[in-house]
Parts: C-alpha cells; sequence; structure tokens
C-alpha cells in the first residue's frame, strides 16, 4: 500500500530540485553537443530552473536550486551559462520548437 502513496508537497509551497533533476541534467549534457545553460528565474509557482539547449535546438528544463545551484552546475560542467531575461530564448531552440510542431511531435 506505501508504494501508492505519492509525495504530497504542502499546498503553496514550491517544489525544488531533486537528484533526479539534476541526473536528467548531467544525461542531457552528456549525450548532446554544444550545450548552453540558460537559467529562467522563479516565478509564483516554480522554482529556478535551468534549460539546457544543444546545438541541434533540442532542449531540457528542470529546476534547480536557486540561481547559484544553475551557476554552479554550469562551473562544474564547464558550459557557458545565460540569464534568460537579459538575452532571452535562443533561436535555435525556437527552430527546433517549430520543426517538432510541423512534425506532429
Amino acid at each position: 500500500m506505501g508504494l501508492l502513496r505519492r509525495r504530497k508537497d504542502k499546498p503553496g509551497t514550491l517544489r525544488t530540485a531533486s537528484r533526479g533533476d539534476l541526473a536528467h541534467l548531467d544525461e542531457f549534457l552528456h549525450t548532446r553537443s554544444g550545450v548552453e545553460a540558460f537559467v529562467e528565474p522563479r516565478t509564483t509557482v516554480t522554482d529556478t530552473t535551468i534549460l539546457l539547449v544543444a546545438s541541434t535546438g533540442e532542449w531540457t528544463r528542470r529546476r534547480v536550486d536557486g540561481p547559484d545551484g544553475a551557476a554552479d552546475f554550469a562551473k562544474k560542467n564547464k558550459i557557458p551559462i545565460y540569464a534568460i531575461e537579459q538575452v532571452g530564448y535562443p533561436q535555435r531552440m525556437r527552430d527546433w520548437n517549430a520543426r517538432k510542431k510541423a512534425a506532429g511531435d
């Protein structure tokens, strides 16, 4: 019976980064080339996230432990990091999304 229980966060609290989030980011980073990181600020419904974008435009997003967590991840992995509110979303990501939409994915 305990296996069916889901972890319930307190209503009104933000979910922070987990080991699974970081494992997913590591997997994405090490299986794609030309990956750059973009920090997305905390909102009322989502904690700080890091957006990884490969040279192809393929991307993934996961929660991190604040802007410092994003900076630490980028530094540890020696990848460039940008503040999304300063540079915007990269064109290659928008192109990737458009190609996926056109293909019906």
